[in-house]
């Protein structure tokens, strides 16, 4: 007397096949929104500074040589020229210089942008503050070769609140990530038949072979 083998248990993947759809969406929602909160409230908060200069022209030149001088001088602000006087007066090394000030320009305004990033809202308009009197030294020391003159059109301020996202914020990013990622699984996995599982193809048995062979 022969016993029927022990039917092998469902896999888990299986089983996970078996609940509703909607709950991969909603746990990709949970899971995104609980890791960008998370990311949120570990980072550090960023503050950010912007002092303002704008290039003159002098009785010898005209606005539109101003004009391609501050296109220059945006350039010019945060190489190691610059960078080396200004460490004096910020505080900090011309490394977190480099890495924290960026420059801006517009093509219809001889007006250039310096923008310093700190943890620090106070070191931040710092260095906003010094890359700008740097700049306009320099600047002003060859203005009888390029008859523009460099003048500070604003003084960055200590900012108040800060630049980086909230918690709040990223943990909404991440909720959304979430969900899409969840729809994108929900999307491209294998579909039930009406049937149940899809059944393998026939194979025809030895004996049917075999005739078909005699037939031959």
């Amino acid at each position: 007397m022969t016993e029927n083998p022990t039917a092998p248990r469902r896999p888990a993947l299986a089983r996970a096949r078996t609940l509703p759809a909607w709950t991969l969406v909603a746990g990709g929602v949970l899971a995104g929104g609980l890791l960008g909160g998370g990311y949120g409230l570990a980072k550090p908060a960023t503050y950010t500074a912007t002092s303002y200069v704008v290039a003159v022209p002098t009785e010898k030149s005209d606005p539109a040589s101003a004009l391609g001088f501050a296109q220059a001088y945006g350039r010019v602000a945060t190489q190691l020229a610059v960078l080396g006087d200004a460490q004096v007066w910020a505080g900090v090394p011309v490394r977190t210089l480099q890495s924290s000030v960026r420059t801006a320009t517009s093509p219809d305004a001889p007006m250039v942008a310096i923008t310093a990033t700190s943890s620090r809202p106070d070191l931040a308009a710092d260095m906003a503050n010094a890359v700008s009197r740097a700049l306009t030294r320099h600047a002003n020391d060859t203005k009888d070769d390029t008859h523009v003159e460099l003048q500070q059109f604003a003084r960055a301020t200590k900012p108040a609140d800060p630049s980086s996202a909230s918690p709040a914020v990223t943990g909404l990013v991440g909720a959304s990530a979430g969900g899409l990622l969840g729809g994108l699984v929900l999307l491209v996995r294998p579909r039930r038949t009406a049937g149940g599982s899809a059944r393998p193809a026939a194979v025809p048995g030895p004996a049917v072979a075999a005739e078909a062979h005699g037939q031959l």
